[in-house]
């Protein structure tokens, strides 16, 4: 990778959850200021200037695709999404390498944390380009818990796509700690995210910010 050339960034947005644990409802159509958490993650991407994103839906497709009709962006339905986020992860990152754009990097990106935004996602591209040598894979650490989004070197993308329909992500990061970077931040933001009612009640409390299933409630 050649220091001085821009990054060629890719993003994979998952929201194809179920959202069992909030009554399987989409997480990424909650509105924080009336907005859709997946329309602000798109804005975060788009002002970053990533230069492709693909949004994977699978349960509540319907609504969700039916929310970005209007969207310039690519999505990829995963029609076995019970296989669990790892499919999606695969589906997602092979949609990218089908653009045949030449990647140099691609961050994987959760609908469900509200406090993500451009700060987080600057942060994390600054600190994967100053990655420690030999390492292609970065995920954020805060206060010793694993955060997300997560970020992979284009050579890690063509190991991975190479194992198919076999291809773990996660596993891959667990079973090569050399290759990974765990880059140490204080910013929480990257460990808030919402996967029960509990978690928005304390995302409220302490935020003061009221999320929604619809504009104007609260």
């Amino acid at each position: 990778m050649n220091p001085d050339k821009p990054l060629k960034i890719g993003a994979v947005l998952l929201a194809a959850g179920e959202g069992s644990r909030m009554g399987s409802v989409p997480k990424s159509l909650l509105r924080l200021q009336g907005i859709p958490l997946l329309h602000r993650h798109l804005m975060a991407l788009r002002e970053i200037s990533f230069d492709d994103i693909v949004v994977v839906t699978g349960y509540h497709h319907a609504q969700i695709e039916a929310a970005i009709s209007d969207q310039a962006v690519r999505f990829v339905r995963n029609t076995e999404p019970q296989r669990g986020q790892q499919s999606s992860v695969r589906l997602g990152v092979a949609a990218l390498a089908a653009l045949d754009t030449g990647f140099d990097v691609v961050m994987v990106v959760l609908a469900d944390q509200p406090l993500l935004g451009v700060p987080e996602l600057a942060e994390l591209i600054s600190a994967f380009a100053q990655r420690p040598t030999g390492t292609g894979v970065l995920y954020p650490v805060v206060q010793g818990q694993r955060g997300n989004p997560v970020v992979f070197s284009d050579e890690v993308i063509a190991i991975m796509l190479r194992s198919g329909d076999e291809a773990d992500f996660r596993r891959y990061i667990d079973e090569h700690p050399a290759v990974v970077y765990r880059y140490e931040t204080p910013n929480e933001h990257f460990i808030i995210d919402l996967d029960n009612a509990e978690d928005i009640a304390a995302f409220e409390q302490r935020t003061g910010w009221a999320l929604s299933w619809s504009d104007g409630a609260t």
